[in-house]
């Protein structure tokens, strides 16, 4: 709501500048750090600089969003997973997507994390949205006895997180014997 009224839906076209801005940012702050050139994004985009900035008036705020959009794509997938496999599976495959989001993102996640505010609302929002993704696997599992109990949603993020950074120069087959490891550590 604004002072005059209801905020009205963003236009398709200025939505869809909006994404197209958020998805270049991603690639060129992985290429170049978060304290690229906000030019080089507005090139890449092939938008203007007062696009840019009507929608994300400043590098935090762009910043924010783009590990926003991460975060919540990534927690969309466990939910993704979770209808098209069984409990079992669809948790060993988001291991395997977590660990290779970390491993892809080449240290932009903790660059990205670093510049948020840890009291923010984004970063609030993409703590909840990870560990709600994680429970909605965990739960099944725990529920059914095939996991172990005490395991809570924060320390299976620590564990990917930890797991992506040991085999982070390791052959493909090193990292699938790391998460067996940690799979069965998650029995009962």
């Amino acid at each position: 709501m604004t002072a005059t009224g209801p905020a009205r839906p963003m236009r398709a076209d200025a939505r869809r500048n909006c994404e197209r801005i958020i998805e270049v940012a991603r690639t060129v702050f992985r290429e170049d750090g978060v304290d690229a050139p906000l030019d080089e994004i507005v090139k890449r985009a092939k938008i203007g600089a007062g696009t840019l900035y009507r929608h994300f008036p400043t590098r935090d705020t762009l910043i924010e969003q783009v590990y926003r959009a991460e975060i919540v794509g990534l927690s969309d997938r466990a939910y993704q997973l979770a209808k098209k496999f069984p409990p079992e599976q669809a948790l060993t495959e988001w291991i395997r997507e977590q660990v290779r989001w970390v491993l892809g993102q080449h240290g932009l996640a903790a660059s990205l994390k670093a510049v948020i505010d840890h009291d923010s609302e984004v970063f609030q929002l993409c703590r909840t949205a990870l560990r709600d993704a994680a429970d909605a696997l965990l739960k099944p599992l725990q529920d059914s006895g095939k996991v172990r109990a005490d395991v809570a949603s924060a320390e299976l993020l620590r564990l990917c997180h930890a797991l992506a950074i040991a085999i982070e120069n390791q052959p493909e087959e090193q990292a699938e014997l790391m998460i067996s490891i940690m799979l069965r550590g998650l029995r009962p």
